[in-house]
């Protein structure tokens, strides 16, 4: 199956204006594999299809196994390491246990000297992390920088850090089904001048166990929606503060399908509110 033809839908990085496209992907459990062809081999696909279909931005981190060598791995192999705008993350505390992380981290992605983004994961002692994070973005070792978390409890943090910290990202979880990101972080990303990566656009799958066996509603041609895939990442990719939602696979045809969620109509704001009551998430 070829990728999509159309160009995708991309966004501006607000601190340099680079153009990123919205859909990427992410790798937590999905590239957590050994060595073996057979394993390797449905990855090595995803990143081919990514590619092809104009996404580039992979993210992983040291807490994600084997994960940041096989991204490395197999974007070397198939010469794609150009291509690709590659992120992880620092995920442990003191300044010399994070530099040596960040290191490796580089080595295992096959990134050289030079990583698209690192991120303070989760928070893990960032008052350490973060002055060592500038000074290789400074020296050019990092073109971005940003932090994450996973817990809606840390948005209140994280809400300080971009009002009070020149970041360039901030990764966050928000689906149509969580929604909290809505009312303080992503208008903060908007006001702060920060990129916005959204993580778990799907719940970790728990949202399409809630549509198992149920049609897409036919209002949803008036999208572009052809899969549920698309029908919620779309949702996540009209808020305007978004700027790539990663969803994670291991399945080519699902990359190709998440990237189809870039092409065409998004909605505007009556359709996400039909959207949400639709499905009984009000």
């Amino acid at each position: 199956m070829a990728g999509p033809a159309a160009p995708i839908l991309t966004r501006k990085i607000p601190r340099s204006g680079e153009l990123l496209p919205a859909v990427g992907l992410g790798t937590w459990q999905t590239f957590d594999v050994g060595e073996g062809a057979a394993e390797r081999a449905p990855l090595r696909e995803v990143l081919r299809r990514l590619t092809a279909g104009g996404g580039r931005l992979v993210d992983s981190s040291p807490m994600y196994g084997r994960a940041e060598s096989v991204v490395g791995d197999l974007a070397s192999a198939a010469s794609l390491r150009d291509r690709l705008f590659l992120a992880t993350k620092v995920w442990t505390t003191g300044r010399a246990a994070g530099e040596a992380q960040m290191q490796e981290s580089m080595r295992r992605l096959h990134a050289g000297d030079r990583l698209d983004l690192m991120q303070i994961h989760n928070l893990l002692d960032w008052q350490t992390h973060l002055p060592v994070l500038r000074r290789w973005k400074e020296q050019g070792r990092f073109r971005y920088i940003g932090i994450t978390h996973y817990q809606l409890s840390a948005f209140g943090e994280i809400e300080r850090l971009l009002r009070t910290e020149k970041l360039d990202f901030v990764q966050l979880p928000y689906s149509i089904g969580v929604r909290e990101a809505e009312r303080r972080l992503l208008p903060a990303a908007a006001e702060t001048g920060t990129a916005v990566i959204v993580m778990r656009p799907f719940e970790a799958g728990a949202l399409f166990g809630k549509i198992r066996s149920t049609p897409l509603p036919p209002w949803a041609a008036e999208l572009d929606a052809r899969s549920w895939a698309q029908f919620f990442l779309k949702f996540i990719l009209a808020h305007p503060a978004v700027t790539c939602a990663i969803p994670a696979t291991n399945k080519p045809e699902h990359a190709v399908d998440n990237l189809g969620a870039a092409l065409g109509r998004l909605p505007a704001e009556a359709q996400r509110r039909k959207m949400i009551e639709w499905l009984n998430l009000g």
